[in-house]
């Protein structure tokens, strides 16, 4: 796996929840935008402190939990 070096857990940080490069802008945050349907550019001009590789680091990040869980489906 790639280093996701703009993926930070820190305990004083929104209760230790994964953020963006240490700002109090949590990567389910983020995730729950784009599954909602923003897009990348919209998500960006509403965000401006915000940058492309933030959000493509954030779906990798989801990307490697989600392949660490088996889950039965019925």
């Amino acid at each position: 796996m790639e280093k996701l070096d703009r993926i930070t857990i820190n305990p004083e940080i929104c209760l230790g929840q994964p953020t963006i490069r240490g700002m109090r802008f949590t990567v389910s945050f983020l995730l729950k935008m784009l599954a909602n349907g923003d897009s990348v550019q919209e998500i960006l001009k509403s965000y401006p402190f915000l940058e492309e590789e933030d959000i493509r680091q954030a779906l990798q990040y989801a990307a490697w939990l989600a392949s660490d869980q088996l889950v039965k489906i019925a």
